[in-house]
């Protein structure tokens, strides 16, 4: 079962000392456009048929399996999927519920 995390708690754990990991699935051009930026997190961009490929290919991806990847894409369903396969080859996954839009709408709820 992949462990899962809101956009609040995201926020949350983004104001701590700990450096936060963030795999965002999206296509490049999505990514470019808009995605997750704060101080504490190491943003990376891996689209999400390149993870899909791994289970054919057998490859590792450049990511640590001793700290936590939070994973996201647009909705949360892409990044589920992508989650599934990260946790089979060990990586310590957590999925962003909701994905980009739910973290928008999240800080959107924090302006007002």
């Amino acid at each position: 079962m992949i462990k899962k995390i809101t956009p609040r708690e995201l926020h949350l754990r983004l104001q701590g000392e700990e450096k936060v990991m963030l795999l965002d699935v999206r296509a490049e051009e999505k990514y470019n456009q808009f995605h997750i930026a704060e101080p504490n997190l190491e943003s990376t961009n891996i689209p999400k048929t390149i993870i899909f490929g791994l289970e054919e290919t057998g490859k590792e991806l450049s990511l640590p399996k001793d700290q936590e990847i939070v994973v996201t894409c647009t909705t949360g369903n892409s990044a589920a999927k992508c989650a599934d396969i990260l946790d089979q080859k060990n990586y310590q996954v957590i999925l962003l519920e909701g994905g980009i839009t739910a973290w928008k709408d999240y800080l959107k709820s924090l302006e007002g």
